[in-house]
């Protein structure tokens, strides 16, 4: 396949001397690993469905069937509070959070494609119990499976696309793990609106399909090649650079081979990844990357949309059939953008997707909250025009997170780390991603109860932190390899007062100008070659 990439934008080092194009090796190994993505979307979008079907209610939780009956021409925010129907949906994620430090250990000793591999046996197994599920019991056990099987993939398939990607497609390529996410929900809606109509077992071939995203990524990764990022890491230098040698379509890797060499030589002189984290010099790797943006990805009420967007849609005068079918709307938005985030990611770069989003989510939780302020609650039936005006403005939300926290949320913080806490410090951003995931799945149904719409107020607002977050403390990563990104946060307005206090600053500069030096002896060289 045609494509060339070449160093541009780079902070320092060799990346200029980057060579090679883009194969169609390395766009057969993006797409089987990108859709490790597609079991978190399944999941996302087949959990809201099922939870508003009444077979399943029935099975399950006869008390929410009875109350979402009860009065069959009153809307109400509270028809659905019941936590342990939230438990079935946040369940999952609570065992996510646990298994993704297994993961890292897999990840970082057996490489990034062992732990797909692990991921999607243990999904595979959770659709299969779910399916079958005759109690609660069976029920949860099958969501803890599912769980430890995203906390697997989650952890390991943003590090691998982003290691095997050239940097100056980096973001794009990425981002296909959002866009298979996103894939997975929409197909997940649609599954569901069919199989609400399959009485009285739809449900359990809606959750049973899991094991089919699952099946598909298990025999995909056996052909799976590893990141040279990882084979280097783990010692096996000749395998890595044959590995990135077919990857990039070129004998001439010389540059971006030396520079896995001497990030693998930084990282084996480190011990204790997970403490080195807190190191001052890592500062600002642990602030935005492993806490702040997983935390505010999942904080921006977006995951609650998608977790109960039946439920809410129902809960606001929509009929069954109805609120499913906007859920599949939603989903579609979702991939939308998706796919202009794809397109822009590596043109306008990760901040200024941030901001434009954030401003748009404000205004449509303004616009929501205003509505359901207004219209909602007094036990009437929302007429067209209004639900109308809540559909787009749920739209126009969706959409805006779809190019924005979305896939930014996993793309930046696989970007920040260095080699030697990379796998530590996906783990840190799977696990905080995903106790906020369950905590917000958990509180979402019954906040929306008690605050009603003043919980599209608090949305707003947590907007607004996060947005004033990224303006002042996330430096634009945009078409910098991925080996030099620390190297930012040495001229960033606020970090550079942090990182300097750190005894192995010096260290850090030492070994920059090493690379810049390196980088300088290569140039006449290749000059003289290209002019050959």
């Amino acid at each position: 396949m045609a494509g060339g990439f070449a160093g541009g934008d780079a902070v320092a080092g060799r990346a200029e001397q980057y060579e090679g194009r883009i194969t169609s090796y390395f766009v057969l190994a993006c797409i089987v690993g990108s859709f490790g993505g597609s079991l978190f979307g399944y999941d996302l979008g087949v959990s809201s469905g099922v939870t508003s079907m009444d077979d399943f209610l029935i099975k399950f939780f006869p008390d929410v069937y009875d109350r979402k009956h009860a009065h069959l021409h009153e809307t109400d925010y509270c028809k659905y509070d019941n936590q342990v129907l939230t438990l079935f949906t946040s369940s999952l994620y609570f065992a996510g959070l646990v298994s993704t430090f297994g993961a890292s250990f897999v990840t970082k000793r057996h490489g990034r494609r062992a732990s797909i591999m692990v991921g999607a046996v243990s999904f595979f197994l959770g659709g299969a119990m779910n399916a079958a599920a005759m109690n609660l019991a069976m029920l949860i056990v099958g969501r803890v499976l599912l769980g430890a099987g995203i906390g697997f993939g989650n952890q390991a398939v943003p590090l691998y696309l982003s290691e095997i990607a050239p940097y100056k497609i980096r973001g794009a390529v990425n981002q296909l793990f959002q866009l298979t996410t996103c894939l997975g929900i929409l197909v997940a809606d649609v599954v569901n609106y069919f199989t609400d109509r399959i009485h009285p077992w739809g449900w359990r071939l809606s959750l049973g399909l899991a094991m089919v995203p699952a099946t598909a990524i298990f025999v995909g990764a056996l052909f799976l090649p590893e990141t040279p990022n990882s084979l280097v890491e783990r010692g096996q230098l000749e395998e890595a650079r044959r590995v990135l040698e077919k990857v990039r379509g070129t004998h001439k890797v010389d540059a971006e081979f030396e520079d896995l060499k001497e990030a693998s030589e930084a990282a084996r002189a480190v011990r204790g990844t997970f403490r080195n984290l807190l190191a001052v010099r890592n500062r600002p790797q642990l602030i935005i990357g492993a806490l702040g943006i997983p935390a505010f990805q999942q904080l921006s009420g977006m995951n609650s949309i998608l977790f109960y967007s039946p439920v809410i849609f129902q809960s606001l005068g929509f009929g069954s059939s109805a609120s499913l079918y906007s859920s599949i709307i939603t989903g579609s938005m979702l991939v939308v953008g998706a796919l202009v985030s794809m397109v822009t990611v590596d043109r306008f770069g990760r901040r200024v997707l941030f901001i434009e989003a954030g401003i748009q989510m404000i205004l449509s939780m303004v616009v929501v909250a205003t509505v359901l302020a207004l219209k909602f609650g007094h036990g009437e039936e929302l007429s067209k025009g209004v639900g109308t005006v809540l559909v787009v403005a749920i739209c126009m939300f969706v959409v805006a997170y779809g190019w924005s926290w979305g896939p930014l949320g996993w793309l930046v913080p696989s970007e920040l780390f260095p080699l030697e806490m990379r796998s530590a410090g996906q783990s840190v951003v799977v696990c905080v991603n995903l106790f906020w995931t369950a905590a917000v799945a958990q509180c979402f149904l019954a906040a929306m109860c008690h605050l009603r719409w003043g919980v599209f107020v608090l949305f707003a607002s947590l907007i607004v932190v996060m947005s004033v977050f990224v303006i002042l403390l996330l430096p634009e990563t945009k078409q910098v390899p991925i080996e030099e990104i620390w190297l930012l946060f040495d001229k960033h307005w606020y970090w550079k007062r942090i990182v300097t206090k750190d005894p192995k600053y010096q260290g850090h500069h030492h070994r920059q100008d090493m690379a810049a030096a390196a980088a300088g002896a290569v140039k006449p060289v290749v000059s003289s070659e290209s002019e050959a």
